[in-house]
């Protein structure tokens, strides 16, 4: 008997039938621009070992004009089709079902040869597109459904056409980019003629035997978007015109809405899907913030869809479904959603991982082979460099002993954890708890590591963290000042008005913290749909709310500092950035860059701007809270130097940079690997 019988269901398509109703979801990781057909293959066989029921690809463009960048991955050659046929074989050899995506970028393609409905700007690319004409239009039906073809000739299992996220097939359908008047534009029936025109051609060339998805806008989240009565009818056409699944697609990459950073509430989407069950009878896929099992069972179980799309947690753990049909859910390695190696990632023209485990695309590279010979292992420091490096370690048969000083696992992820908008962090290090215990780690918590204690191990590793820099401003001493560390672990009394010493992440993370009381909307849907202002595409098109974002009054004043004479949170994450600076705005923190810090005294904070440090201003607070950035904690390091111990320093330790947990986890991961 399961736990998650829905979830662990076979899903029968007619012509073939799917082994569970776990779809791993689109996601664009850079692989396939590598030309390393081997690693290509080994990311997705891994995954498709891993038990997952139907895999898609990342983006595939079905011409040069509609590549999301120079260079795009597509087939476009026999060769390529010879290249391709190496990654379908590869996962059908393990049991799996793969389908590729098409995806044609219009507007959004990072490219002069940009075409789109009209000539309509995006707002995230600097390129004005060229507007298409018939032959043009014809174009792009024809190379998708050539596409389709060579999909079906390399193997493939199926084809997913992207039609959602405000790409090319998306941007006809809504008049913010459709400025059309012939019968491309107009009414909606003309509107839509292009994606159903590219599925029913779609559909044609490649025969009844093979798996059509359509990825389908249902909630644009833009003004001027889809109503829900258009939404709904392009279903039906979709359904009509072909398709085998209708995949859910949420939100345009221009909208100003989170749609899947760790901060939006887990399943936040799955309502929107379950207005259209019933509408359709081809099976329906939700998607986005669907992270475990147990949401991913309760969302079926409720009735919200046929199938759920997870992509990120895949990069998480490659054995997701395995491990949820052994029992064994506690393990999976969780999605944190917190893009800062994936999307980031691919956004920076990289290739993308994983946080959490940063073997994601690296399969081919990092081995976590079993040790020639097993060592004792000292691990000092129970964060995340610590407690990677120890799971690894002991994954390849090691003898592994992991100290702390705390009473508790977890480091720095213990302050993160506390973070509205950052709850997934709890199942982080949960997850850690029960992978440490599953691999046999003997974890000696309350315990001071001194060199005598280590004496004996055939390898000790330093991963003791960071302390806070001292930023040395007169007055820092008051008693109306405190540590971020005081806030966010000591529970320290903060007063009504706050200045926070320092704009990195952790400035930023303190400041959220002291804004926000009472449930955090992250745990309460129609609080963060309050917040970010969405609502329903029944009643307006786009489904944003026509109040706007509504957020909660904030518990506190805050007044965010930085010494660098730029913009406040311009190096935080490429693709959360704006998120976290736009959530602080809603809330009334004012953002003061170029700054020196004079003095604190009992009034408040005191500072001046530019060399010539005039203009001195008194920032009124109760409370300064100094954030000043970090510092390696290296003391044992160098008393183990001293005493003729050689110690592998990781993490905090070695660098401090802004809690960088993803540094950290690769930088314990690839150390374990060698060990």
């Amino acid at each position: 008997m399961t736990e998650f019988p829905h979830l662990l269901a076979p899903l029968d398509l007619g012509f073939t039938t799917l082994k569970n109703r776990v779809l791993m979801g689109s996601m664009h990781t850079g692989l396939e621009e590598t030309k390393d057909w081997d690693r290509v293959a080994t990311f997705y066989a891994e995954r498709a070992a891993g038990g997952v029921g139907l895999m898609v690809t990342g983006g595939m463009a079905p011409n040069r004009e509609g590549g999301v960048f120079p260079g795009a991955a597509g087939l476009f050659s026999n060769e390529d089709i010879a290249n391709h046929r190496v990654v379908t074989d590869r996962v059908h050899g393990e049991g799996g079902k793969i389908a590729m995506q098409i995806l044609h970028a219009g507007r959004y393609a990072y490219s002069p040869d940009c075409v789109a409905p009209s000539p309509v700007k995006s707002p995230i690319s600097p390129f004005p597109p060229k507007e298409l004409d018939e032959d043009g239009i014809e174009k792009q039906i024809a190379d998708i459904a050539t596409a389709a073809v060579r999909a079906h000739e390399a193997g493939y299992d199926g084809v997913e056409v992207m039609g959602s996220e405000g790409y090319f097939l998306n941007q006809f359908l809504v008049t913010h980019t459709n400025k059309r008047t012939d019968r491309w534009g107009g009414a909606y029936e003309n509107r839509m003629r292009l994606p159903v025109e590219v599925v029913k051609r779609v559909r044609g060339a490649v025969g009844d035997d093979f798996i059509v998805i359509y990825r389908l806008s249902m909630i644009d989240l833009v003004p001027e978007g889809s109503t829900w009565d258009e939404v709904v009818t392009l279903a039906k056409a979709i359904e009509a015109a072909g398709a085998t699944i209708l995949n859910t697609g949420i939100g345009w990459h221009e909208a100003r809405i989170p749609t899947i950073a760790t901060s939006v509430p887990r399943r936040a989407f799955s309502w929107v899907t379950q207005k259209l069950m019933g509408e359709v009878s081809v099976p329906l896929i939700t998607s986005n913030r669907i992270n475990t099992p147990e949401v991913a069972e309760a969302v079926l179980a409720e009735g919200c869809a046929d199938m759920v799309s997870m992509a990120r947690p895949f990069l998480a753990d490659s054995q997701f479904v395995a491990k949820a049909e052994r029992g064994e859910a506690a393990l999976i390695a969780p999605c944190i959603a917190c893009n800062q190696a994936c999307l980031d990632h691919t956004f920076s023209g990289k290739i993308s991982s994983c946080l959490v485990n940063p073997r994601a695309c690296y399969e081919t590279e990092l081995r976590y082979a079993p040790a020639a010979k097993p060592k004792d292992i000292a691990i000092v420091g129970a964060g995340p460099a610590g407690m990677s490096t120890a799971l690894v370690a002991a994954e390849r048969g090691h003898r592994v002993t992991l100290f702390d000083k705390d009473d508790r696992i977890g480091g720095q992820l213990n302050m993160a954890r506390v973070i509205p908008g950052k709850e997934e962090f709890h199942g982080l290090v949960d997850w850690y708890a029960a992978s440490l215990s599953a691999a046999g780690v003997e974890v000696r918590l309350g315990a001071v590591a001194d060199v005598e204690a280590l004496r004996g191990f055939d390898e000790v590793v330093v991963a003791t963290g960071v302390l806070p820099r001292d930023p040395g401003v007169p007055g820092q001493n008051g008693p109306n000042v405190v540590s971020y560390v005081d806030v966010l672990r000591g529970g320290a009394e903060v007063g009504t008005r706050v200045a926070i010493v320092g704009a990195g992440g952790i400035g930023f993370d303190v400041a959220e913290f002291l804004v926000h009381a009472g449930e955090s909307p992250t745990e309460d849907l129609s609080l963060w749909k309050a917040e970010w202002g969405v609502g329903d595409p029944s009643e307006t098109p786009g489904g944003l709310a026509p109040s706007g974002p509504q957020p909660e009054t904030p518990a506190r004043a805050v007044t965010l500092l930085q010494r660098k004479a730029e913009k406040l949170g311009k190096r935080l994450g490429k693709t959360t950035g704006w998120i976290h600076r736009s959530a602080l705005k809603m809330k009334g923190v004012k953002m003061i860059g170029g700054v020196n810090y004079e003095r604190i005294d009992a009034a408040g904070l005191h500072i001046s701007f530019g060399e010539a440090r005039d203009n001195p201003t008194l920032i009124e607070a109760d409370t300064v809270v100094l954030c000043a950035g970090q510092e390696p904690e290296r003391s044992l390091a160098d008393r183990l130097s001293a005493a003729g111990i050689v110690a592998h320093v990781i993490g905090g330790a070695d660098v401090a940079a802004e809690l960088d947990a993803k540094r950290a986890i690769d930088q314990g991961s690839r150390l374990a690997a060698t060990l």
